[in-house]
């Protein structure tokens, strides 16, 4: 405990934003690039010598918290970076794109406001590479064995760092032309520059990792096949296939899953486009969903210059404070929460029909309805309660000739051809089944991440691919040399 009053002198000071008349007008980060670090360590100086750390409990990853807070205070950004990346093998991208769970469950939280973890985590990895504290870890000697991981998501890159370092051969598979997955081309980059993936994929070539882009296993080769030239095979292609809204008038012309648009606008900042087919410049967008998702399209539509935005949620605006009779402490509340993006709406008021950061609360789309051409023009909706039953008299029209679908995600895409050519065995929720130590019912086969568990936190994609990294060095190996699943895996893994 590097300052035993800290929690008491020092007031919590979150990482500053740039202005948003000038973040608007770019895709950088929204965060100001000046000096952080003077701010994060007297922030790490908050955390206090609680005795059961619950940060450690609400994290998946495990992250030893109390111990790298202490070190930054300390100022050993060198040792804060050894036990960050311990458990964490990319906190760079964590530490930008994690709702943090680990600070409602911090035990300052309970009456004051949390340490801010998320910040001092990215703190402590940008400046591990600014100071050469992440080198390359090839491994002394290889195994003989080979393992072939499908999907370059933060999933599967876990799974591949630890089972690279631990001396197999590995390729991974991406559809894609660019690795990364949703990390690069569902991620803005107003959330997260590329440039800090294409960092960490440089390290991971260098570590002996090898990446085959633009290959659709199931499509362009076989998933037999694949199971056929390895040792191994680890299945990490997420739960990309999206929920659809079956309402009158979804087949105008018009109306987008956002993991339509997301990916285009990510594709135009790559330089593959000059401007995305849907752009949403000059439109009035309306955006379906109120997650994390919907926010990415409702910055994305506001740099591309639309007419208006509103986002749509379905459930009640929550409270600024935890309900402590419902969601008592260290659970993660759900409370009002306010992304950059919707910063943006309030400022600029891009949603005169919706609340001033351009949400529209217990919302539900009735249909929509188009013009002579068969494009949609207007969405119709209606109030809804906590069960979602429609208020009578509260039907409103918006105009909107771009709709966005963020409606989330129910499992795997079977449109591949993995699940049925490996005839693999699914639970209930239609994900792939796997046991404790995450093998399916295909011999040699694993699985890990979202394709299993269901759509979830980059932190439980990271936790998840390191713990098969896990099961597939002791299959092969026969000895547990890579870190053993904690916490939460002592629980089945299937539903």
């Amino acid at each position: 405990m590097a300052d035993p009053m800290g929690f008491l002198r020092t007031p919590r000071q979150d990482r500053p934003r740039r202005p948003v008349e000038e973040r608007v007008r770019d895709w950088d980060e929204v965060y100001e690039p000046g000096e952080l670090l003077p701010i994060v360590r007297a922030q790490a100086g908050r955390c206090m010598d609680c005795g059961i750390p619950f940060c450690h409990q609400a994290c998946p990853l495990g992250n030893l918290i109390p111990e790298w807070n202490e070190l930054v205070a300390r100022g050993d950004w060198r040792a804060a970076a050894e036990r960050l990346h311990a458990t964490n093998n990319f906190p760079e991208f964590t530490g930008r794109l994690c709702p943090a769970p680990c600070e409602p469950g911090c035990v300052l939280a309970i009456n004051q406001p949390a340490v801010t973890i998320k910040n001092v985590e990215v703190a402590i990895a940008d400046q591990a590479w600014a100071q050469g504290y992440a080198p390359p870890q090839p491994p002394d000697r290889l195994t003989g064995r080979t393992v072939a991981v499908v999907g370059s998501g933060p999933a599967g890159l876990a799974a591949a760092q630890q089972l690279t370092r631990a001396g197999h051969t590995v390729a991974v598979y991406e559809r894609d032309d660019r690795p990364g997955g949703l990390l690069r081309y569902g991620i803005p980059s107003f959330k997260m520059e590329k440039h800090h993936l294409d960092r960490r994929l440089a390290q991971m070539r260098a570590e002996g990792t090898k990446f085959r882009t633009a290959t659709a296993v199931g499509r362009d080769l076989g998933a037999r096949e694949l199971c056929a030239r390895y040792d191994a095979v680890v299945l990490a292609m997420g739960a990309t296939s999206w929920r659809e809204l079956p309402v009158p008038g979804r087949e105008l012309a018009g109306i987008h899953q956002a993991m339509e648009y997301l990916p285009l606008a990510n594709h135009v900042q790559e330089g593959d486009l000059d401007v995305s087919p849907l752009c949403a410049a000059g439109r009035d967008v309306v955006i379906i969903g109120g997650g994390d998702t919907g926010a990415d399209c409702l910055g994305t539509a506001i740099r591309d210059g639309a007419r208006s935005v509103t986002q749509l949620d379905i459930y009640a605006q929550p409270g600024v404070e935890r309900d402590e009779a419902a969601e008592p402490w260290p659970t993660y509340p759900k409370i009002y929460r306010m992304e950059a993006a919707h910063e943006e709406a309030r400022e600029l008021r891009t949603a005169p029909a919706a609340d001033l950061d351009a949400r529209l609360f217990a919302a539900s789309t009735l249909r929509f309805t188009g013009d002579e051409a068969e494009r949609v023009r207007a969405v119709h909706l209606v109030e809804v309660d906590a069960e979602r039953r429609p208020q009578p008299g509260t039907d409103r029209e918006l105009p909107a000739d771009l709709v966005l679908l963020a409606l989330g995600f129910s499992g795997p895409d079977r449109a591949d051809g993995i699940v049925d050519q490996l005839d693999l065995a699914l639970d209930e929720r239609g994900t792939i089944a796997r046991d404790r130590e995450f093998a399916t019912s295909a011999p040699g086969v694993f699985v890990t991440g979202d394709a299993a568990r269901g759509p979830s936190l980059i932190v439980w994609a990271i936790a998840e691919g390191r713990a098969a990294a896990s099961a597939v060095d002791r299959e092969l190996t026969g000895a547990r040399r890579l870190p053993a699943p904690i916490g939460p895996y002592d629980r089945p893994m299937t539903a």
